[in-house]
């Protein structure tokens, strides 16, 4: 009878902790490394042949919308399909728990404007069998995942479970109120929830709700924030991950240092980003860091590595909502949407030097600059395949006409089909390369992986960052990237036993081959039919991972899903 599950044999080891690699075998039993190197005394169930490849720990994503989709992908793909082997879920302060009976459709309804996840496929995928946060992760727990996972609690959904939607958006909370959202906080974390999440972007954030109104935690008071912060202090354990506006830069991450040492638990901080051409960008993001660090507070940055495009319709787009005019047309079903586009009081707001200036101020973040945008696709129609792989500013300067109105005028000709495509940006591998390689505090991430996927693939950032910033680009060691991807997320996050491979530790490992790892198709992807309600996405499949293996199961075999699902709910960070 055989000693050990798995063996995989004659691969290359990289363990994470940014230890030399070197050539070993890995045991695995039980869910658990069992030996790494040497001789074992004992034969395999199985081996995988690993000569001339990799093996490392699984990536750790922080930053996912998988909430739903989780209930019916098991394996979180895209992110599983690019060696991702455990998730955090509940990013931003948005959720599905607590929640009212009575407010299941309105909660799925806030989240297919905020993260444009599809509603029908909400509405079929997710069986609603909990209220309260524990009956929630303990129908999580239920649940076939091919995954690890980990939970916040949703703020906005805290808030909006205690004071009700409209209050919720509209004042602070009552003292009797603070006091019940920490009792629920607490109550959570008996049950194994991380902490908490906020997105804070203020009354024009980026992603507004289902009815154009700010998000509840975008317009949080200080005050209801350090009430949950004083919970996770007292009680000396989870972090909490924070989405925070800069425009008033001195003033908001002086709070965002407030909430770090009012909690002294860490804080996952995003988005650390480089531009193409100005240093400053990040290097002011490292030194507001780098200090905060030396006042002892525990804060973390999630760097903005991701490279991915955009390619979207009107139907569907929901990144302008920071520009007012832009958010109020795009707000509300297909025929309120297409009949504010003929509005011409509504067309002149949009194309306002102030609504200009947003978006071309936001760029970076939400698909490029509007009058670049490539058309490409125009729904079939001969009338309009001129315009196919022109920009919207070359067509408008032919023809006379403002960009904007070129773009509405192609959606509404195509009932608002036409696709509009990001022109391809140029990336700074230097400049990315600083924000991991200068600071101890700094991981890629903000893959947003389950959200916006009708135009937004950043779930494979874990293949890009390895093929870019170490295979090509070789401005990152092997050894660094590992630590980055795994250990040190893993760490700043509450994973116990998960982000490295050393004896005893869990058994999620990826083996994959460096010169072979690639993302098929590159840049936006391709559109794939395979969500619940008949409803698509864009996807981009992994290219050189030979195994993905959770808890010593393997559940990708050379690309191909093996139909297991030997994920775990981590309550406290740890399987139970």
């Amino acid at each position: 009878m055989a000693e050990f599950d798995l063996q995989i044999k004659g691969g290359t080891v990289v363990d994470g902790t940014r230890v030399p690699r070197f050539r070993g075998d890995v045991w695995i039993k039980d869910g658990k490394i069992a030996q790494i190197g040497g001789r074992a005394s004992g034969s395999a169930q199985k081996v995988i042949e690993a000569d001339g490849m990799i093996v490392a720990p699984g990536f750790v994503d922080l930053h996912t919308h998988y909430d739903a989709q989780i209930r019916w992908d098991p394996w979180c793909t895209i992110s599983g399909w690019h060696g991702v082997t455990s998730v955090v879920l509940g990013n931003c302060g948005f959720g599905f728990a607590p929640v009212k009976p009575d407010f299941r459709d309105r909660s799925m309804l806030t989240m297919t404007r905020t993260e444009a996840i599809p509603y029908e496929s909400m509405k079929q995928g997710m069986s609603w069998d909990w209220e309260t946060i524990p009956q929630y992760l303990d129908s999580l727990d239920r649940a076939a995942k091919g995954v690890n996972c980990i939970q916040y609690m949703p703020t906005a959904s805290l808030m909006t479970y205690v004071m009700g939607l409209d209050a919720a958006k509209t004042r602070p909370a009552t003292e009797a109120e603070r006091s019940t959202m920490a009792r629920l906080l607490s109550e959570g974390m008996d049950a194994g929830l991380c902490g908490f999440s906020i997105q804070r972007l203020g009354k024009h954030s980026a992603q507004a709700d289902f009815d154009g109104s700010p998000m509840v935690t975008d317009t949080m008071c200080d005050e209801d924030i350090l009430n949950l912060a004083r919970v996770l202090a007292a009680r000396d354990e989870g972090f909490i991950e924070i989405t925070q506006a800069t425009g008033h830069i001195k003033e908001d991450l002086a709070f965002v240092e407030n909430l770090a040492a009012t909690a002294q638990r860490p804080i996952l901080f995003q988005a650390i980003t480089a531009s193409t051409r100005n240093p400053d960008i990040h290097r002011k993001s490292l030194n507001w860091l780098h200090k905060a660090r030396a006042k002892g507070l525990p804060i973390f940055g999630q760097a903005g590595t991701v490279r991915s495009g955009f390619a979207f319709t009107l139907e569907h787009w929901n990144l302008y909502d920071m520009a007012p005019a832009w958010r109020e047309m795009t707000t509300g079903t297909k025929e309120e949407k297409i009949k504010k586009m003929h509005d011409p009081a509504i067309r002149a707001a949009v194309k306002s030097d102030r609504s200009m200036y947003a978006l071309d101020k936001n760029a970076p973040g939400i698909g490029g600059r509007l009058k670049k945008l490539i058309v490409q696709w125009v729904e079939n129609k001969p009338e309009l395949e001129k315009y196919v792989g022109k920009s919207l500013g070359q067509i408008g300067e032919e023809e006379g006409r403002h960009p904007v109105d070129v773009m509405i005028d192609l959606a509404l000709a195509t009932d608002l089909k036409a696709e509009f495509l990001q022109a391809e940006p140029q990336f700074n591998a230097e400049f990315n390369a600083e924000i991991i390689n200068s600071s101890m505090y700094t991981f890629p991430g903000v893959s947003d992986g389950g959200a916006h996927t009708k135009f937004f693939t950043g779930g494979a950032f874990t293949t890009d960052f390895l093929r870019w910033m170490v295979r090509d680009e070789q401005k990152v060691t092997l050894e660094e990237a590992h630590y980055r991807l795994s250990a040190l997320p893993a760490h700043a996050a509450g994973f116990r036993d998960r982000g490295i491979l050393r004896q005893g530790a869990a058994a999620d490992v990826v083996v994959y081959d460096l010169d072979g790892l690639g993302i098929e198709p590159d840049w936006i992807g391709e559109v794939t039919h395979d969500l619940p309600g008949g409803e698509w996405r864009r996807v981009q499949r992994a290219k050189g991972y030979h195994s993905i293996i959770v808890n010593g199961v393997e559940t990708f075999s050379d690309g191909k899903c093996t139909g297991a699902s030997p994920g775990k709910l981590l309550r406290h960070g740890v399987a139970a």
